[in-house]
């Protein structure tokens, strides 16, 4: 039978990145108390013979949360469908993915925020009470017509928790949080990583390239790739620590992990509003890029680095910031004056 046009078909470029995910939990790097979490959730469901819960991830992107939607449906031996929020623009969207669902299958969601809300109503029933209610329309006069769903786990992803309505949240039976990859972690991936691709990289180049990658695997698994390219022409295909260097230095990756947009953010900040408070509509505006593309996969990173601040007033480029730009940095409201001078002097220079 043909899939559904809205549930996303494998490509060549998902066969190489399947081959790069882990398939089961005890082969999944990170995350350690999802995983212990996981682990007990699914195998209770499977002692009792019934659908898991549903389960929300959230975290910046690159953390794994398609990977461990993946892994939660090879834990349950059942299928997985999956599709993203701004798919499926109307009720006979998600009507027709719920109806290709069998028994216990993984329905996975990606950005599950940006769910219009009158469908996020027809998932209210489907997700409390396996049932699902479709409102026909004929020559004026509305009906209502109730189909039985198969019990299932609905996996839903998001990068911005926040902009989940209170009803969709509560009807998730487990919430977790992905946190940024510690150097260890990401040199654990990217150890596996030449293994997938047969790739033979020095140690050197391995703590290189972890420290670069910005906490996040899906970052790694991409620097890898293009030092490899580098490494196939340049050095017989070997990655050591001089052609990653050079790579990561041509890609614009220095060696705090920053790239030229994360410079060109906070250069908006620092030359253009002395430094903060800013909006985040007027960095938009200033540095040419998305308000959404800011929040989700800038800023996240730069916070927890402490290279800003978000506060109520905006936000505000940190000491660590300024080190980076190679300005000076003074403290407290008296010096702002001077600060606003060395801001004008380096743009000049």
């Amino acid at each position: 039978m043909k899939e559904n046009s809205l549930i996303r078909d494998l490509t060549k470029h998902d066969d190489e990145e399947l081959l790069l995910r882990p398939q089961f939990l005890n082969q999944y790097i990170g995350q350690k108390d999802i995983k212990e979490m996981l682990d007990i959730y699914i195998k209770a469901a499977l002692k009792r013979n019934e659908a898991l819960d549903h389960i929300l991830l959230y975290g910046a992107p690159g953390l794994g949360k398609t990977t461990l939607a993946s892994i939660i449906a090879n834990e349950l031996d059942v299928d997985i469908k999956i599709t993203s929020g701004p798919a499926i623009e109307k009720t006979g969207d998600i009507a027709a993915i719920l109806s290709t669902l069998k028994e216990g299958d993984v329905l996975f969601i990606d950005e599950i925020h940006r769910l219009p809300r009158f469908v996020e109503e027809v998932l209210y029933a489907a997700m409390e009470d396996y049932v699902l209610d479709i409102v026909i329309n004929k020559d004026g006069d509305g009906r209502s017509i109730r189909l039985d769903l198969p019990p299932f786990t609905l996996v839903g992803a998001t990068t911005r928790f926040g902009d989940l309505s209170h009803p969709l949240r509560e009807r998730f039976g487990a919430v977790f949080r992905l946190n940024y990859y510690n150097h260890h972690e990401l040199e654990t991936i990217v150890r596996r990583t030449s293994k997938v691709y047969e790739t033979k990289i020095e140690e050197d180049a391995v703590l290189e390239l972890a420290k670069r990658s910005r906490g996040t695997p899906r970052i790694a698994n991409r620097l890898f790739r293009r030092i490899r390219d580098f490494a196939e022409i340049m050095n017989d295909a070997v990655i050591d620590y001089k052609i990653t260097k050079l790579a990561l230095s041509k890609i614009g990756i220095d060696n705090r992990g920053l790239d030229q947009l994360d410079y060109l953010y906070l250069r908006g900040i620092v030359e253009k509003y002395n430094g903060g408070p800013v909006g985040i509509l007027s960095i938009a505006s200033t540095i040419g890029e998305e308000a959404t593309t800011i929040e989700e996969v800038l800023e996240p990173y730069l916070l927890q680095e402490g290279y800003i601040k978000r506060t109520s007033r905006g936000r505000y480029a940190t000491k660590r910031a300024f080190d980076a730009l190679g300005i000076k940095y003074y403290e407290g409201l008296l010096d702002e004056w001077r600060q606003m001078i060395l801001t004008l002097i380096y743009r000049k220079t």
